[in-house]
């Protein structure tokens, strides 16, 4: 069995074999990723099998091998944002009065759930909060970044987040959840 290096760069020689290894190989780590951007997993399969199509046309470009894993990804979540504008006709929301930005522990709030209870609850936030959402506290991207991803000002992706955020503090209070202590 080939490492995953080897992998790269049987697949850059397209051979067949080593893209659906690669593929597979990818298939349990990266469709968690898929289901938080889409309603169903009809939708996700979708996003997944569409990005490997981009990545296996695209992957002669990747020049070091150790950096698969970060670019499958990005090419992912692209493909599942691009398939959002797509499918989904992103709603711009630009009102921004009462924005409320804080400093809340949200990934250790969000810890406390199993990846399920999570996916549901984030699968519940209008399509705007949810691509933002998973964008910003999920993905680790930044609102200038968002917003030339989504087409949005950063102050739409601020605003989006903070009405995320206050969906979810609604949610999270109906299960109980109302803070997060470390023990």
């Amino acid at each position: 069995m080939l490492n995953e290096q080897e992998l790269v760069k049987a697949c850059q020689k397209n051979d067949r074999k080593a893209q659906t290894a690669f593929y597979n190989l990818y298939k349990s780590k990266l469709m968690g990723v898929c289901r938080r951007y889409t309603r169903t997993p009809e939708e996700a399969e979708d996003i997944y099998q569409e990005a490997f199509v981009k990545i296996f046309n695209n992957i002669h470009t990747l020049e070091n091998p150790k950096a698969v894993g970060a670019w499958v990804r990005k090419a992912v979540i692209h493909t599942a944002i691009n398939y959002y504008h797509a499918n989904l006709k992103f709603q711009q929301n630009t009102e921004y009065e009462n924005i409320v930005l804080s400093n809340d522990d949200y990934p250790n709030l969000l810890s406390t759930l199993t990846s399920e209870e999570l996916l549901a609850l984030i699968n519940k936030l209008p399509d705007g909060y949810r691509m933002v959402f998973n964008l910003y506290v999920i993905d680790g991207y930044n609102h200038a970044e968002i917003g030339e991803l989504l087409g949005v000002s950063e102050n739409t992706s601020k605003s989006q987040l903070s009405r995320a955020k206050e969906l979810l503090r609604k949610q999270l209070k109906q299960l109980g959840i109302v803070s997060y202590e470390r023990t």
